[in-house]
This record gives structure tokens, C-alpha cells and sequence, in this order.
């Protein structure tokens, strides 16, 4: 008998094309959905549905015009050394727990999911503007939670069991460029555990975790882009989803970081 050849995992990723300009108040699974079904594609098992956390801010009414922003003296103060907007500092502290650094023209926060990044995730790309509006937008209060309605949603009406990733462009300490980040997640490991496994030489394994969801986000980043492709909500398939978490799963404890 011929020897069976061994089966090589696939991966594969598709953007939904066509998926339409959103607003506050717009139901993501619905849209979604019909995205799916007018590319006729199907949610299947295992599948992971990743989302550029623009269109889940948007929905959730994340949008702040800068005009209706009253600065503080400390917002003030902070700007002038710093050389910002002192309304977008003031934006800045009031979703920040801490500033972590600070210099000319970057202030890196601390937000209340224990993400630190740059400006507390507040921006003005791909945001809509209209007349004198000077809109910019904020991240999810609860990215994790909206991963996790988003995955129930799409379960209930694909009947399939899926995982949900909401991704944003993040810098890393120590590398030049953003990469696409889990910010939430729902339906899978985001910290995949190999302590105890052996390697290739049957060493046990110490330390190594891997940053699943992030590299989930990373991938689907790829299709997303930067800047006009509107392809917001990419299909990836062929992913292994062990256990559950979330995103806050990624972020290390404070008194773990040697660098802060």
C-alpha cells in the first residue's frame, strides 16, 4: 500500500469585500453577515473573525469632535511641554490611568485596559469628518466585551463556533513600524502556553508563550492596510484555538516589566 502522504496545515486569510462605510449605532453582525453571504462564503468551524477596531469604535459612538473639548490646566500644562493639541491631551488623560513617557510631540499612556501605546489609542485617520469638524476617535471602552457580543452574534446566525479579534496598529518598544495588535478577543487562547512541551530534541520548554491573538492580528493586518482599502473585517481560517481568553491575557503585569 502507498504511504499515506502527511496532511500540512493550510492557512488562509480573505478580506470581505465591499463591506460598507459604518456609523454609530450600526449592527457589526448584521453587516457581517451580509457581507458573508454576498461574497457567499459561510463562517465555519475554527474560524476567526478579525476586526479593525476603527469600525467597532465608530458603531459605539467612540467619535469625539475636538471643538466640544474644554482642556484642563493640566491638560494645558502637559501640552505646552509637549507641544500637542491641549484638547487631544486632555482626551489623552481622561482615557489614561498613567503617562508612562512623555517628550516633544509624544506622550505614551497607560489605558484602562493596560494597553500602552502612544496617545492612548486616540486618532484622526480614516476618521469622517464633516463641515469645520475636527472628529477623532477612541478606542472601545471594552474591547474584550465587544469581541465577545460580536462572537455571540455571528455564532447564533452562522451556527458555527468561531473566535473574534478586534485589531489596532500598535508601535512596539525597540522596532520601527506598527504592527496590528489584539486588542480584544474572544474564543481563544490570545497567550498560547508551551511551557512543558518538548522541542525538536526533546528539551522541555521554559518560557515559551506564544502571542496568538496577536499574530492572528498581525496576519489579518496585512489585507486590512493602512490607508484606503476599506477591507476593515478579514476571515482567517486554518488556525488551531485551544482554550479561551481575552486580550488583557497579553499584557504584561506591571510588576513583571523590567523596562517601564
Amino acid at each position: 500500500m502507498p504511504q499515506q502522504k502527511p496532511v500540512v496545515p493550510e492557512l488562509s486569510l480573505q478580506a470581505l469585500p465591499g463591506f460598507p462605510m459604518v456609523a454609530e449605532g450600526d449592527d457589526l453582525v448584521h453587516l457581517i453577515s451580509d457581507s458573508l453571504s454576498a461574497s457567499k462564503m459561510a463562517l465555519c468551524d475554527g474560524d476567526i473573525v478579525v476586526i479593525a477596531q476603527k469600525i467597532v469604535s465608530k458603531v459605539e459612538g467612540r467619535m469625539v469632535d475636538l471643538r466640544d473639548v474644554v482642556p484642563s490646566a493640566s491638560a494645558v500644562a502637559l501640552a505646552e511641554e509637549c507641544g500637542k493639541d491641549a484638547r487631544i491631551v486632555e482626551l489623552i488623560l481622561s482615557e489614561a490611568v498613567a503617562i508612562v513617557r512623555h517628550k516633544e510631540g509624544v506622550i505614551i499612556a497607560r489605558n484602562r485596559q493596560g494597553l500602552v501605546l502612544a496617545n492612548a489609542g486616540i486618532d484622526a485617520s480614516n476618521v469622517p469628518q464633516q463641515g469645520n469638524s475636527e472628529n477623532v476617535l477612541l478606542l472601545p471602552k471594552d474591547p474584550d466585551g465587544s469581541a465577545e457580543r460580536i462572537r455571540f452574534g455571528l455564532e447564533a446566525v452562522g451556527a458555527a463556533r468561531i473566535a473574534v479579534i478586534i485589531t489596532d496598529s500598535l508601535g512596539r518598544a525597540w522596532r520601527e513600524g506598527t504592527l496590528g495588535t489584539a486588542i480584544g478577543v474572544s474564543g481563544l487562547s490570545a497567550l498560547l502556553d508551551l511551557r512543558g512541551d518538548l522541542d525538536l530534541y526533546g528539551r522541555e520548554l521554559k518560557v515559551s508563550q506564544i502571542g496568538l491573538a496577536d499574530a492572528c492580528a498581525a496576519a489579518a493586518e496585512i489585507l486590512m492596510g493602512e490607508g484606503d482599502q476599506a477591507q476593515p473585517v478579514v476571515l482567517l481560517r486554518g488556525v488551531a484555538m485551544p482554550g479561551t481568553g481575552s486580550a488583557r491575557d497579553l499584557i504584561r503585569p506591571k510588576e513583571l516589566d523590567l523596562f517601564r
